[in-house]
C-alpha cells in the first residue's frame, strides 16, 4: 500500500493508504477528499484534480503528458510543482508523496 497525505489549504492533513497504479485523484474521490472536484472522472480533459507536489515526490513523478501540461494552462494558482491529480499513478518510490490541494479549483 502507498501513503499519500493531502495538506488542505488551511495546513490541514489527511492520510490514506491505497494500491499501486491507483490515482492520487481514485485516493482523494474514494476518501471524499475536500477540493479534489474530478468532474472528468480522469480523463485528462479538466483541471479540477489540480495539485501541488511537495518535494521530492514532484521529481520523482514521470514527464506530464502534453495533454496535462496543456491542462494546467487554465488551473488557479498553476506553479512549476503543479500537475493534475488524475495522472498521477501511485508506485512504490511515491511512498508518502504529500500533495497540496488549491483553495479553489478552475
Amino acid at each position: 500500500m502507498v501513503k499519500v497525505i493531502f495538506v488542505h489549504p488551511d495546513g490541514s492533513r489527511e492520510c490514506f493508504h491505497s494500491k499501486p497504479d491507483d490515482s492520487v485523484m481514485d485516493v482523494a474521490l474514494d476518501n471524499g477528499v475536500r477540493g479534489i472536484h474530478a468532474q472528468c472522472g480522469g480523463g485528462c480533459t479538466c483541471c479540477t484534480c489540480h495539485c501541488w507536489v511537495n518535494q521530492p515526490w514532484f521529481d520523482a513523478l514521470c514527464e506530464p503528458h502534453q495533454d496535462e501540461v496543456d491542462m494546467l494552462e487554465y488551473a488557479w494558482g498553476h506553479a512549476a510543482d503543479s500537475r493534475l491529480a488524475c495522472q498521477i499513478k501511485l508506485q512504490d518510490n511515491l511512498q508518502g508523496i504529500t500533495v497540496r490541494i488549491p483553495a479553489r479549483q478552475s
